[in-house]
């Protein structure tokens, strides 16, 4: 387990730079260089990823079981992981009105993950895991929208082809990663 802490901490760690210290962020940036700011985070993120996924590969050796989800969870969890690939699809089209109406795809498809995952496992390594995950998000959200605030952030309707995309985009990335990557990466068939 301490393996998968560290790693939690290194990842959402450096994901949380402007949460806690965007000034020291800018200053950073502006002494190294935006490629050398990119390159130390990235390596960071990196390493902190790799953590994760031998520490929670490790931890799920010895399970610790919290609870026991009922049936229903799984077919909740499914909308909402869905509902989360299409968000994270809509964080990377550009002028759509999801993005604009939400702001933040990204992190509320990190959110939405997280809840899912949380709703349908009740082991401690997933608690651990998705639990942190979801704190992440909440703060990087309401740290957002605060920057959003501050710097008068309006962003404009969108197009409905850009909506359209990322829905496309999200329900395809959903099922190919349901039906065919998730039980060989993970080692769980969320529908077999």
């Amino acid at each position: 387990m301490l393996v998968l802490v560290v790693g939690l901490a290194l990842f959402l760690g450096a994901h949380s730079v402007r949460i806690v210290a965007d000034d020291w962020r800018s200053a950073q940036v502006a002494r190294m260089g935006l490629n050398a700011w990119k390159g130390l985070y990235s390596l960071v993120s990196i390493v902190g990823f790799a953590l994760i996924v031998w520490g929670y590969g490790r931890a799920r050796e010895v399970p610790v079981e919290l609870w026991q989800p009922p049936v229903g969870m799984r077919h909740l969890a499914s909308l909402l992981t869905l509902a989360a690939f299409v968000l994270i699809a809509a964080a990377y089209v550009p002028r759509s009105r999801i993005r604009a109406l939400v702001g933040h795809p990204m992190v509320i498809g990190v959110m939405l993950w997280a809840i899912a995952h949380l709703l349908s496992n009740g082991r401690l390594a997933d608690l651990v895991l998705f639990g942190a995950f979801l704190a992440w998000s909440v703060l990087d959200l309401v740290s957002a929208r605060r920057r959003d605030r501050v710097a008068g952030t309006a962003r404009g309707a969108g197009a409905l082809i850009n909506d359209l995309t990322s829905i496309v985009v999200g329900v395809v990335g959903w099922f190919v990663f349901a039906m065919y990557l998730h039980g060989p990466l993970i080692g769980v068939r969320p529908f077999g």
